[in-house]
């Protein structure tokens, strides 16, 4: 029946309604611990749509849910009723006005972009969430989002002037500020759901008792971050509610209401001027947690815009995360905690004059041992590395987690130390400990204990946990959410928070603006108990899943779940990064790295076959990856999904089959191998429309799509028949191994060739011995039994010619770089030793020599004095696991080359995806989101260089331009 109400509902839309089971998979989590399946997920085109959404809910007695990136911590966008996302289509900035500071846009537009568009007119949207790359002003909005500089710039709800909306019959309404005679006229209008709402909140804050009891039980004004429920205690500061006040604006309890009172279609921001240009990071390291906190009401004595708490467990965690890393150069020993102290000022002599009091100020009082202070593209490194504190947390191997439950509790700055240690004390109790992070100055620590939920006990420690933290923050008269909001997590406790009466008001708001509770029910109030609806079923026994690849310290379905659905997949082209290309393109949930981790997590967990990995489901949510390995370093918890993708596709092919198109890709070597015996045969044969049509039909490649072509001499038939054998064995400075990859081996050969040609230049005694491929085609799709026979014998042929004098060089990433990556975990059990001790001495080309530079083994002298400039795009997997500034570094040896990384994510290409008929339109609309254009509109005699054979093959195709090899570049610039 319902069934058939929801077909009738889709053909009114003029958006989308997905009834599958897939979709609604989905979006049945969010950023929380939690999971409900929703009835549906709608994609609106507009008003009208939503109007006729809401009519069924009404009508049919379900919910909307209204959610924007899904990056909810306390389970806001999570429920049994319609998911309403609005961020594919409601994301227009509408109206700028300078000269008033404001801003109006759809609930769509993302906080970064915002701030893009606002940046040229000297205006800036202050609230920073981690998130901001994704986050958008909707869901800010519902959360009342803060972010590290809300000492400044305040919570969103400071921001908010006015809001467009439906409210819950579908009528238009507008909210802003008004004075106390407007106030009073709304509140004697025509008997309209808008007129009850403003009368039915006139009667309860001009009541006396309620604005006593409102005082006495709501958090300390002195808190700044204070999202308790429905912020009745901000209303009741307003005109005509308390003399001399601002005017009324309900928009101030719309903020922070996550949803559940009406459906937001425009929001009127303020914005302010651009900060300083200059900020400085003094980061303070600390033997302890208690003496951080001990130190920050001493910080903000010195009016900081920020100062941000980092303990040692997340810094634990950035010593093995490929992208933080590199962020922690500036820690200096062990520091059990370090402050992240934000000064923005005019001048840089400005900040370094108040840092250097505030360290005298700190050295004085006993409390910290070392000071660095950052500037510029350092400052950007640190935030990077606090903001990743969520995800980080995700990357605990196994089924203990740091879970979201306390972890929004703010109280005033100078009850924090105490605050803390109380909340330690409870749980040294439980023999728990938690992880501490981010608004220190804000009175709010990001507070993490890590449960196990997948058991009975962790379950129950999850609720005893709650309810205890929550009895310590009404002591200090704090709030149980300082940005992240109630909904499912909290919404249980705000009876206990505010008291009876309160909590009765709140019901009242709620049943006045929503009399048919439609709007994201059960979050703020009637909230469920907090520890239902969980992501797993307590006492849930894990399945038994044999993989080819090793899972170090875990098993598979533990690596997909350490994606905790924070979202940094969801990023566009404009905040730069790899992660993830297809969901740049489409904008669709089912393309995010998030959308993969939760169907495998589904499916994994819950299937009945036997192989439970043979589910269609899966492998259509897995279509798109591009395996571009761009999560890898990106997710801040490393869900490597590329390989999750090559291990599904491995047992998906047990049960049904390899198909035609992946034999022929995985077989590449060999088929080239038997082309190269007449190359100019085959490529006659792929450049004549009619036969290369032919080819391409036969294969399944787009009919668009040039093939490669193949040299007319293999590389390693060049090496050991045309290379002179003088120079092969030439006394040089170092000896160094080339890999013949298979794709330099049969159509790249000329790159190959200058880079033995280049190594010899430079002093290099260049060296190649018989090996297999490197069997990066068989991992691509799925092989991976026969690409584990390919590793095993690679990894025991440079085992033993390899060492720490001796590199294995590498001019493909994909292939060079799977010894680094996918070998140690592919490799038979006896071998990984082996591999992992191979891979610390296998390097791409590029790392080689701008290592060899860094030492003053090659130098600029060696290259030509012409000026040339470069544009470089690198390639998705040399980014991941290396840097496309080892291509830079090099390519600017000669003195007057300059070269200009091109801000582009994934070319597209990816292998064999963008040659796929069904692949080919998207990957040419990656193509065109940054790569193309920046092709495009370089200036005449631009050199474009891709170290990638896939990229050069994309450029080429995408725009006419033939991209080059650093190594030809390089070779070229020789004196």
């Amino acid at each position: 029946m319902m069934r058939d109400k929801l077909e009738q509902l889709a053909g009114k839309l003029e958006g989308t309604l997905y009834t599958d089971d897939t979709m609604r998979t989905l979006y049945a989590t969010d950023a929380s611990a939690y999971r409900e399946m929703p009835l549906a997920v709608a994609i609106p085109q507009h008003i009208d749509d939503l109007k006729t959404l809401i009519s069924f809910a009404r009508e049919n007695k379900t919910s909307l849910i209204p959610r924007t990136a899904g990056t909810s911590l306390a389970g806001q966008v999570v429920g049994n009723g319609i998911i309403t996302d609005v961020s594919r289509t409601f994301t227009n900035i509408l109206e700028f006005n300078k000269e008033e500071g404001w801003v109006r846009v759809q609930p769509g537009v993302i906080r970064d972009e915002l701030n893009m568009f606002l940046k040229p007119h000297g205006f800036y949207f202050g609230p920073e969430t981690s998130t901001a790359n994704r986050a958008m002003i909707g869901g800010m909005v519902g959360n009342n989002s803060c972010g590290s500089n809300s000492v400044v710039y305040g919570s969103t709800r400071e921001h908010l002037l006015e809001v467009k909306a439906l409210l819950s019959n579908g009528e238009e309404v507008t909210f802003g500020s008004m004075d106390a005679e407007s106030f009073h006229q709304k509140c004697e209008g025509p008997d309209t759901l808008e007129t009850r709402i403003y009368k039915q909140i006139r009667t309860s804050l001009s009541n006396y008792s309620y604005q006593e009891e409102i005082r006495k039980e709501f958090p300390k004004k002195s808190i700044p971050r204070r999202n308790t429920g429905y912020a009745v205690d901000m209303l009741l500061e307003t005109n005509p509610f308390t003399a001399g006040t601002e005017d009324f604006n309900f928009c101030k309890l719309i903020a922070g209401s996550e949803g559940t009172l009406a459906f937001l279609t425009e929001i009127k921001l303020h914005v302010d001027p651009l900060p300083p240009k200059e900020t400085g990071l003094l980061c303070i390291h600390f033997n302890n947690i208690d003496e951080s906190l001990r130190a920050n009401i001493l910080v903000m004595e010195y009016k900081p815009s920020a100062s941000e708490l980092i303990d040692h467990y997340i810094l634990e965690c950035t010593k093995d995360n490929i992208e933080q890393s590199k962020n922690r150069f500036f820690v200096q020993g062990d520091p059990g905690a370090i402050l992240v102290v934000e000064f923005c000022r005019n001048t840089r002599e400005e900040i370094i004059e108040i840092t250097g009091r505030l360290e005298a100020t700190l050295r004085a009082a006993g409390l910290g041992y070392h000071f660095p202070l950052l500037f510029g593209d350092d400052s950007k490194k640190i935030w990077a590395l606090r903001k990743a504190g969520l995800g980080l947390l995700s990357n605990l191997p196994g089924d203990e987690k740091a879970v979201p439950v306390i972890e929004d509790t703010a109280v005033a700055v100078e009850d924090l130390p105490d605050f803390i240690r109380d909340f330690n004390d409870i749980l040294a109790k439980y023999k728990l400990y938690a992880v501490h992070y981010a608004h220190a100055g804000s009175g709010e620590i990001h507070l993490r204990p890590i449960i196990n939920l997948k058991t009975e006990e962790g379950n129950l420690l999850f609720r005893k946990i709650a309810e205890e933290i929550a009895t310590l923050v009404k002591k200090y008269h704090g709030s149980l959410s300082g940005e992240h909001g109630d909904g499912r997590l909290r919404g249980e406790f705000i009876k206990q928070m505010v008291g009876d009466k309160n909590y009765e008001l709140l019901r009242q708001i709620k049943y006045t603006w929503d009399p048919e509770n439609i709007f994201n029910p059960n979050k703020i109030v009637d909230t469920p108990s907090m520890n239902t609806m969980l992501r797993y079923e307590p006492g849930q026994k894990a399945p038994e899943l044999k993989t080819i690849f090793h899972f170090p310290d875990q098993t598979m379905l533990q690596h997909a779940e350490q994606c905790n659905g924070s979202g940094d997949c969801r990023k566009t082209q404009l905040s730069g990064g790899t992660m993830c290309p297809s969901y740049m393109a489409t904008r669709n949930e089912k393309d995010t790295t998030r959308a993969r981790a939760n169907i495998l997590r589904e499916f994994l967990t819950n299937s009945t076959k036997e192989n439970r990995f043979d589910h269609k489901e899966i492998y259509d949510v897995l279509d798109l990856c591009l395996a571009c390995k761009g999560c890898k370093s990106e997710c801040p918890s490393n869900v490597d999904m590329a390989k999750l993708k090559m291990e599904f596709l491995q047992h998906y092919h047990d049960a049904n089959g390899v198909p035609l198109r992946a034999n022929m890709i995985g077989n590449f070597s060999k088929l080239s191998r038997l082309a190269a015996i007449a190359p100019g045969i085959y490529n006659a044969m792929i450049n004549n429309s009619f036969t290369g049509g032919i080819i391409r039909q036969f294969a399944g490649f787009a009919a668009k799509r040039s093939l490669p072509g193949l040299h007319n001499i293999t590389l390693r038939k060049w090496f050991y028949e045309k290379w002179p054998k003088e120079k092969q064995g030439a006394a040089g400075n170092k000896k160094v191994y080339l890999f013949c990859d298979e794709f330099t081996n049969y159509n790249d050969t000329t790159i190959g060739i200058k880079a033995v040609q280049l190594l010899h230049r430079l002093g290099y005694d260049v060296q190649m011995i018989e090996h297999p491929e490197s069997a990066r085609a068989y991992m691509s799709k799925g092989l991976l039994r026969k690409a584990r026979e390919y590793a095993d014998r690679n990894v025991r042929i440079f085992s033993n010619v390899i060492n720490e004098n001796v590199p294995l060089l590498g001019v493909e990433p994909s292939a060079i770089l799977s010894f680094r990556d996918e070998y140690p975990d592919l490799v038979s059990e006896g071998l990984r030793t082996q591999a992992k001790a191979l891979a610390k001495n296998v390097f791409l080309i590029d790392e080689f020599i701008a290592a060899e530079a860094d030492k003053g083994h090659i130098t600029a002298q060696q290259f030509t004095a012409d000026k040339q400039h470069i544009k470089l795009h690198g390639h998705c997997q040399q980014k991941a696991l290396s840097s496309a500034l080892h291509s830079k570094k090099m390519l600017s040896l000669p003195q007057n080359y300059s070269v200009e990384v091109i801000p582009s994510g994934c070319c597209g290409m990816a292998g064999s995806f963008g040659y796929e008929k069904e692949h080919y339109d998207l990957s040419m609309q990656i193509g065109e989101m940054v790569l193309f254009p920046a092709v495009r509109n370089a200036a005449q005699g631009t050199i474009i260089a891709a170290p990638g054979t896939s990229c050069r093959h994309q450029v080429k195709d995408g725009t006419g331009v033939k991209a080059l090899h650093p190594v030809e570049i390089l070779y070229n610039s020789l004196a």
